[in-house]
This record gives structure tokens, sequence and C-alpha cells, in this order.
């Protein structure tokens, strides 16, 4: 919960030398509207982004998906999208839209540009 009911905070980018996002880590951060995930995060905490329901933009750096909790990004903003690695054969995308935690939120998985 570091960073839990932060009200301020608009925007955050998880350093590459992060590894796990713990749970509730950014629970409603009510202002937060754009996350970058940092590379090497292998873990993101089960409500680690709930109720930040200003949460337009997710970077999700990882080529593999983070174990994720079911609802780490519940209740977001309305049309919220979560981009992630681009790959020719598109196997980075449908891993993340299959993998548990992501796969509720496969909706609002694309490709990075």
């Amino acid at each position: 919960t570091a960073f839990a009911n932060c009200y301020s905070l608009t925007s955050v980018t998880i350093p590459d030398s992060v590894t796990t996002i713990g749970r509730s880590a950014f629970y409603q951060c009510t202002s937060l509207t754009s996350v970058t995930i940092g590379n090497s995060v292998t873990t993101i905490g089960d409500l680690a982004f709930y109720d930040c329901n200003s949460l337009k933009t997710v970077y999700c750096k990882p080529t593999t998906p983070p174990t994720g909790g079911d609802i780490m990004f519940y209740n977001n903003a309305p049309g919220r999208r979560i981009f992630v690695p681009a790959s020719d054969d598109d196997s980075i995308i449908n891993a993340y839209k299959k993998a548990s935690g992501w796969s509720r939120y496969a909706s609002y998985i694309f490709k990075e540009e």
C-alpha cells in the first residue's frame, strides 16, 4: 500500500530495477491517468491499481506477462488501454490475453505501436 489513496499522483513509471508491485500499491489513486510498468516486473499484486478510476493508459514493458491478481486493474477509467510490447507473430499480446490475472482485461490489451 505504498501509494494507496495518494490523490495527487497523476503519472507513475515503475523503474526497470523493480520486480514486484505489491498488493494495493496504488489503490484508489483517483488522479492517476498513466502508468508505465518497467521490464523487470514479474509480479503485480492483487488490487494494485484498483479504483484508479482516472487511469486511462498502462504501458506494460515486460515481454512475459507478470503474475497478476484478478482485480489488479479493476474499476479504471472507461476505455482504459493496456499496451504490451509488439512482436511479429503476436505471441506477446496473445500471452497477455491468456495469462491468469490478465485474461479478464483481454479486450483492453493492445500492441504498443
